[in-house]
């Protein structure tokens, strides 16, 4: 199988970080270079029709995008250890912590970024650098209930780490971008579990 991803890039490291944890090896890995717009080829988009890393190219030729969908696939080729919820209530109690943050933490950060980072300006035509900013807003409205929940747990989704945790973790690295740590904007909680995540060596793709 191949694994498209791109260096940096916060989805493709959410599924990199959830191979680690799962000491899942021997994927081929395929760089897509997003500054040189190679996701936009004709190629990738025969792969990739929204033209979007990551992207799991399967023996068969199939294609899976997604990165939620990439895990759910891994998860079931190797159930240990377990990341997703072992019965039918730790799964959906896992997925809404999951989705929570992807939709009220990560999405609000990729959109500061995305519409304020000058880097970024060739990957978002046109910015709009107050709607960037607004969401900026948003990201530190989720970090308070993202603290409040990491002083009352040990993880995100409660007792162990999951998916969750890689999904929040890679937003919050990738909130760098727009200078958010969340030490300094005063969530201790949220720092110190970040900084357990990061002595784990899925932290280091």
């Amino acid at each position: 199988m191949r694994l498209y991803v791109s260096p940096r890039a916060p989805n493709p490291r959410r599924v990199l970080m959830f191979l680690v944890e799962k000491q899942v090896k021997g994927l081929n890995l395929v760089n897509v270079d997003l500054n040189a717009q190679e996701h936009k080829s004709d190629a990738f988009r025969s792969k990739s029709p929204l033209a979007r890393v990551p992207a799991l190219e399967l023996d068969d030729g199939r294609v899976l995008t997604e990165t939620r969908a990439i895990c759910t696939y891994m998860e079931g080729l190797h159930a240990q250890p377990n990341l997703m919820g072992r019965d039918a209530t730790e799964r959906a109690f896992i997925e809404m912590a999951d989705r929570r943050v992807e939709w009220y933490f990560m999405l609000p950060i990729a959109n500061c970024v995305r519409h304020t980072h000058p880097g970024l300006a060739p990957l978002e035509q046109p910015q709009f650098p107050e709607f960037g900013q607004s969401q900026a807003t948003k990201v530190r409205e989720t970090a308070a209930w993202l603290d409040a929940e990491l002083q009352r747990q040990p993880w995100v989704a409660g007792e162990r780490f999951t998916i969750a945790d890689i999904t929040a973790f890679c937003a919050l690295e990738f909130a760098r971008l727009m200078r958010f740590r969340a030490g300094e904007e005063g969530f201790a909680a949220l720092q110190a579990w970040r900084d357990r995540v990061a002595e784990r060596p899925s932290a280091l793709v």
